[in-house]
């Protein structure tokens, strides 16, 4: 029997990834949905090759050109993920959660009920609302796999082990372009060398969080949070090669780790796979890469919103949705050449210790609208290094 899947963020890389790993063997998985929030002619595209009947297209104007243009197909357009109670009406074998930012996270809540397994690759979800997200999951008796390629390798080494048995983790961070870059020389870069990941291909959003290594920071909450281990008992540790991704130290002297290639097809291949451990084409072992891992503590002085770390909430709270926030809105003014490299990393961490923002670690998100009412409320007034949050 087919597996019906669903892939909610399909035209994004994480989507397009999934829906290449399903075209090697297509006739064991039926696509029952696709979304996408503008790209509409990439959608229909992936709707005639896959032959899926539903899609949900989350951008109105968009949704209402593509009602205009595909008329006359025989495809069934949506608007809201609402329609998920519609078009999912027997509980699906997989969803791929792969929606970024928060505009991910209502969809990603309202699709556990709607299927088996779950493959989350939308951090802001699990670093906004995991308590949230924990709670549907134990309700409806889902499987959740993460598939970002640190927290997919945390969670393979971690299998029948519990937060207990753990002495330490360690996550690995390529350092981004500007690994050896001297401090001295950020005030010098530009948008286009930000973007220049040595290794990773990615969007332009998740490059310029690597360069500062705002990701790590986002990651190391995340795997807080899924595995439930203290921030104190969680490093990073900078890795140029990006081929080890993960290294567990347990209480009883074994020292687990987790190579792969910089592909993020083999921790999807894996996440829709599981528990069969079916084969993929890779790369044969690269011993020199083993053999020269460079690892290294962080340089702190250079990279210091790692510090951010040091003074997170125990428990999820609404500062973890300010945090997002306020690095999307400094990403982008950063990306439209509005403030510096140097500025972006200065004015987010001067703003995140702001009294307003502070506060928030008191509040647990108790629904969606709780986090969504701290996105739509902080918003920013940059001039000459001036902010204001209203």
């Amino acid at each position: 029997m087919k597996k019906k899947i669903a892939i909610l963020g399909s035209t994004g890389s994480i989507g397009v990834n999934t829906l290449n790993i399903i075209k090697r063997d297509f006739k064991k998985f039926n696509v029952n949905l696709l979304t996408t929030n503008k790209n509409i002619n990439k959608i229909f595209k992936q709707s005639k090759e896959f032959k899926v009947k539903n899609i949900i297209i989350s951008d109105l104007n968009s949704y209402k050109k593509a009602k205009i243009k595909f008329k006359k197909s025989k495809i069934n357009i949506y608007n809201n993920f609402n329609s998920m109670n519609k078009i999912l009406k027997i509980k699906n074998d997989i969803i791929m959660s792969s929606i970024t930012g928060l505009d991910g996270f209502l969809p990603t809540l309202k699709s556990i009920k709607h299927t088996r397994k779950i493959l989350i690759a939308n951090k802001e979800s699990i670093i906004c609302g995991w308590n949230l997200l924990n709670k549907e999951l134990k309700k409806y008796k889902t499987i959740f796999i993460p598939v970002d390629s640190e927290h997919f390798s945390l969670w393979s080494l971690i299998e029948s082990n519990t937060s207990k048995d753990i002495e330490k983790i360690f996550i690995t961070a390529s350092g981004g372009p500007f690994l050896k870059l001297s401090k001295k020389n950020f005030y010098n870069i530009s948008v286009k060398k930000a973007l220049n990941h040595p290794n990773w291909k990615m969007g332009k959003k998740i490059s310029i969080d690597s360069a500062t290594l705002m990701n790590k920071v986002f990651e190391v909450i995340e795997a807080k949070k899924i595995f439930n281990i203290n921030y104190n008992d969680i490093s990073i540790l900078t890795h140029p090669k990006s081929y080890l991704h993960a290294i567990i130290k347990f209480k009883n002297g074994l020292i687990k780790f987790l190579a792969h290639e910089s592909n993020m097809q083999i921790p999807i291949h894996n996440s829709i796979y599981f528990p069969l451990r079916k084969k993929v084409k890779s790369k044969i072992i690269d011993i020199n890469k083993l053999n020269n891992l460079n690892l290294d503590k962080v340089d702190i002085k250079k990279f210091y919103l790692v510090k951010l770390l040091n003074k997170m909430p125990n428990h999820t709270s609404l500062f973890e949705t300010a945090l997002v926030t306020i690095n999307d809105y400094l990403v982008h003014m950063f990306l439209k050449n509005k403030i510096s490299f140097i500025e972006l990393m200065f004015l987010i961490n001067k703003i995140i210790h702001l009294k307003e923002i502070q506060k928030l670690k008191n509040t647990i998100p108790k629904n969606f609208s709780d986090i969504d009412g701290v996105r739509n409320n902080i918003t920013f007034k940059l001039k000459n290094d001036v902010y204001k949050i209203f």
